[in-house]
C-alpha cells in the first residue's frame, strides 16, 4: 500500500492548521480509511493527538535533523501501511532556519521533496478580500510547492465568507472549508505547547466534535481528491539514533512523555524492548533493564512528588551504580540536586548529577541543535555527532561539579559552549536527540 498524501500549512503558528489536521485524521478514520498524521520538524506533542486520532502512530518528518535518506525511510515506513498521510506543518509553511538547500527544517522542504500539493489554512478573522492577497503571496512565493487549496478558518459570518472566498477562488485557488469562528473548538495550551493528549480525560470527545466541525467545514472528498502520491526514493535507517541497550528501562507518565515516536519504533523494530514504569507512581526501573532514559515532559508541575517518590528515588540510585541513565530536558532536570518551581519552591531531585534548574527564573531557550559527544552514553560513542533540538523555559542555576557531556552548536554551526552533564554511569542534557548527525 502506498499512500496519498497532503501538506496542511498555514502563515503562521495559531492559525488552526492543527485543529484542521487532527478533524480531518479523525473524520478519515470515523470513515474507515487508513491514515496517518505526520508533523514538521521537531514537535513531539501534536504526533501523540494524530496517534489518538487515527489508531496509528504519528511520526515526525524534520529536513534539518534528520538525513536525506532517514527522512526518506521515515516517509516510506509512514506511507507504506496506510492509505493517506496528512502531514502538519510546523509554524509558518515555509519557517525553518538557514540551511543548503532542502535542509531548513520547514514543511516547504518536504513539498519540494516529494512533490505534495498543499492545503493551506488562513485566519481570515480581521480581513476578508485581503485573505486572497495573502494566498497568492503563498501560490506565487516558491514555485517548487504548489497550493491545491484553501480553508477560510475563524469567518464572521456568511458574508465573511462570501468576501474573503470569492476573492480567494478569482485567483484560481479552490476553497475546500470555510470554518466559523468557535472558541470551544480550541485546544488549551501550556508553556511548551499544547497541553498533551494522554492528559485529557474526554480525549476522544474532543476529537469527535473536531471531527464533526471538520465534516460540516470542509469537502472532505474534494480535500481527498488534492492529494498526490507520497513515493519517497529509496532510504536506510542508519542515521538513526540506536537503541541504548537491549531492554530499556523507559519512565512514562504525566512527567515524562517527550520521546519522539520516530525513536521508539526504530528501537523496537531494531529488536529492543522498551519497559515503561512511572515515577509518579512511585515505580522504580526494573533491575534486569539495561538502560534507563528518563525523556522530557513537565516535571516542573511534578516536582514535590517526584521528590517524596521514595521508591522511584531508591531504584534509581541502584540502577545508576551499574548500569546507564540517561536524561533529556525534563529527565536532565531531575537527574539533578535541586529543582525550583514556578512558584519558587526548590524540590530535591535525584542527585545523580551535581547542578540544580530553576522554572522560576524562566527563559525562553529554543533552537535546532547539533551535539558532538565527549564520551560514550546511551545517545552513542565517544565522537558521535548528534542532532535535536531544544525547549525549554528552565535553566541551570547551579553547575556542580559533573564533567560536560557535549560540544553544543545551533543549527547553524555556531558554537555555543558545553552542554550537559555526564558522571560515571548518568548523563543528561537540555537537548532532545531526533538522530544521529549526516
Amino acid at each position: 500500500m502506498t499512500a496519498r498524501a497532503i501538506i496542511i500549512g498555514a502563515p503562521r503558528s495559531g492559525s488552526g492548521k492543527t485543529s484542521v489536521t487532527i478533524g480531518l485524521l479523525r473524520a478519515l478514520a470515523r470513515r474507515g480509511l487508513k491514515v496517518r498524521g505526520a508533523k514538521s520538524g521537531p514537535d513531539y506533542i501534536d504526533p501523540g493527538f494524530h496517534a489518538a486520532a487515527t489508531g496509528l502512530s504519528g511520526v515526525n518528518l524534520d529536513s534539518w535533523a534528520m538525513s536525506p535518506s532517514l527522512l526518506n525511510a521515515l516517509a516510506s515506513q509512514a506511507a507504506d501501511d496506510a492509505e493517506y498521510v496528512i502531514l502538519e506543518s510546523a509554524m509558518g509553511l515555509f519557517d525553518g532556519i538557514p540551511a543548503p538547500e532542502g535542509r531548513s527544517g520547514s514543511a516547504a522542504d518536504l513539498a519540494r521533496l516529494y512533490g505534495l500539493p498543499v492545503l493551506l489554512v488562513l485566519d481570515v478573522s480581521g480581513q476578508s478580500t485581503t485573505a486572497a492577497a495573502v494566498a497568492k503571496g503563498f501560490a506565487t512565493y516558491d514555485p517548487d510547492v504548489r497550493m491545491a487549496g484553501v480553508v477560510l478558518n475563524r469567518l464572521g459570518s456568511e458574508r465573511h465568507r462570501r468576501l474573503s472566498g470569492d476573492a480567494i477562488e478569482a485567483i484560481g485557488l479552490p476553497v475546500v472549508g470555510a470554518i466559523m469562528r468557535d472558541p470551544t473548538l480550541n485546544l488549551p495550551e501550556r508553556h511548551l505547547g499544547l497541553v498533551q493528549a494522554g492528559e485529557y480525560e474526554n480525549l476522544m470527545a474532543h476529537l469527535d466534535r473536531l471531527a464533526d466541525m471538520v465534516e460540516k467545514s470542509l469537502d472532505i472528498d474534494a480535500v481527498l481528491a488534492l492529494a498526490k502520491p507520497l513515493e519517497p526514493t529509496a532510504g536506510h535507517f542508519d542515521d538513526a539514533l540506536q537503541p541504548p541497550g537491549q531492554r530499556i528501562a523507559l519512565a512514562e507518565d504525566a512527567a515524562f512523555t517527550f520521546l519522539y515516536p520516530h525513536v521508539a519504533t526504530h528501537w523496537r523494530k531494531a529488536g529492543a524492548e522498551i519497559v515503561p514504569f512511572s515515577p509518579l507512581a512511585n515505580e522504580a526501573p526494573v533491575e534486569d533493564c539495561d538502560v534507563c532514559w528518563l525523556p522530557g515532559g513537565y516535571p516542573e508541575l511534578h516536582a514535590g512528588k517526584l521528590a517524596a517518590a521514595e521508591t522511584f528515588r531508591a531504584g534509581m540510585a541502584r540502577f545508576a551504580a551499574t548500569k546507564p541513565v540517561h536524561g533529556e530536558c525534563g529527565g536532565f532536570m531531575v537527574l539533578g540536586e535541586v529543582l525550583e518551581d514556578a512558584d519558587g519552591e526548590s524540590h530535591q531531585m535525584l542527585g545523580l548529577l551535581g547542578h540544580s534548574t530553576s522554572f522560576a527564573r524562566r527563559r525562553m531557550n529554543l533552537g535546532y541543535r547539533e551535539a558532538r559527544l565527549r564520551a560514550a552514553c546511551p545517545l552513542g560513542p565517544e565522537g558521535t555527532l548528534i542532532r535535536g533540538h531544544e525547549f525549554h523555559y528552565a535553566q541551570v542555576t547551579a553547575t556542580g561539579n559533573d564533567e560536560p557531556l557535549a560540544d553544543l552548536a545551533d543549527g547553524q554551526g555556531n558554537a555555543l559552549g558545553a552542554s550537559g552533564y555526564r558522571r560515571g554511569h548518568v548523563s543528561g542534557t537540555f537537548f532532545h536527540a531526533i538522530a544521529r548527525g549526516a
